[in-house]
């Protein structure tokens, strides 16, 4: 079947579909990860955008019931130049063609990936429409042009958990971990640094929170415009001003913290998506290849550096990655530590923050 996909500026992609049929708006960007295409498919993260994967071959492992990030698949569309039609993995229980039709993701393939990243890259990541029923170029433009966007939107509500849950019970750390969009890996990692995990919708009052006492916070990665989240960062606010709590704050975890600190944020031109982002730790001068997906990012000009020490620094374009409080048990990063399926060089940051509890 044909499908498009065309973006508010007037450029059309055509090529032919897979998974579901249909028509979904959203931000279209490209991620640069040569795997983890299920990982990318699961992540709350990507709530209102369109994924364009650079790599030529998509599908050829497969899908499997051990590498989703959450309960559903998030994301509005999924663009791909080839979808491999062999799928060869001793783990694989499904291809991704039928795993997308199943959960309602529209595909498009026989796209020119390497056209489409470098006109996001060129004019910034913008709103877009794919569509395999409108084949009419001129309107596909204009719902593009009047879909919605990132800002201004609260995305987290529509991902968060509907009610409090325990993640896998044991004797250890009582850590809550506000569910901003949290993925399956940071619950992992936090379980394997030996954490009694519980799990709260993004929306919880300060009161509720403490009435599960916990030893430490973490604020987890999740979708949109940090800004449009104002009930998060009021209560981050507030547990700022408790002071005697560690903090963790990942990804959009990152911004809402940094917000409740004062600091502002602002728009990526086309985010940082992939799986190979350096990244310099400013204390040690080590550099990681992280994960990362985000389209904004803090503006470290507008952070008190006199209570806030930048911790690392994105070596791609200098852009903020990690912060801590210089008195208060508070740190975060803007990549995701948990990094599932790699690489992994910053999970000892998990261990960090159970150090920082144990001293609390």
């Amino acid at each position: 079947m044909k499908a498009f996909l065309a973006l508010e500026d007037g450029r059309i992609f055509e090529g032919v579909s897979f998974g579901a049929s249909g028509e979904r708006c959203g931000e279209v960007i490209f991620n640069t990860g040569m795997t983890g295409y299920q990982e990318v498919l699961t992540d709350p993260s990507y709530k209102g955008q369109i994924v364009a994967m650079t790599y030529p071959l998509i599908g050829n492992y497969g899908i499997n019931e051990e590498d989703s990030e959450s309960r559903a698949l998030w994301l509005e569309g999924f663009v791909i130049g080839e979808l491999s039609r062999i799928t060869s993995n001793w783990r694989s229980q499904k291809d991704l063609g039928s795993y997308l039709e199943e959960n309602g993701v529209i595909g498009i393939q026989g796209i020119d990936t390497r056209a489409l990243t470098r006109h996001i890259r060129t004019r910034g990541a913008m709103r877009a429409v794919i569509s395999t029923v409108d084949h009419d170029t001129g309107s596909l433009v204009a719902k593009a042009v009047a879909s919605p966007g990132l800002e201004g939107r609260d995305l987290v509500a529509s991902v968060t958990c509907d009610r409090p849950y325990s993640f896998k019970e044991q004797d250890g750390p009582r850590v809550v971990v506000m569910d901003f969009g949290v993925k399956q890996s940071i619950l992992n990692q936090l379980y394997a640094a030996g954490c009694n995990i519980t799990v709260l919708p993004a929306n919880t009052p300060i009161d509720d929170i403490m009435a599960h006492e916990p030893e430490g916070i973490l604020l987890s990665n999740g979708p949109g415009d940090p800004d449009a989240v104002k009930y998060a960062i009021e209560t981050t606010r507030k547990l700022v001003d408790n002071g005697n709590i560690p903090l963790f704050g990942i990804y959009l975890g990152q911004q809402i913290l940094s917000l409740a600190l004062g600091g502002e944020t602002f728009k990526l031109k086309f985010g940082h998506h992939g799986s190979n982002h350096p990244v310099k730790d400013l204390k040690t001068g080590k550099i990681d290849i992280t994960v990362q997906n985000h389209s904004f990012c803090v503006d470290m000009d507008s952070l008190d550096r006199e209570a806030i020490e930048i911790t690392h620094v994105n070596l791609n374009d200098n852009t903020l990655e990690g912060i801590r409080h210089k008195e208060l048990p508070i740190f975060s990063v803007q990549f995701h530590p948990e990094a599932g399926p790699g690489p992994h060089d910053a999970r000892y940051l998990f261990g960090r923050f159970v150090e920082m509890i144990t001293r609390s």
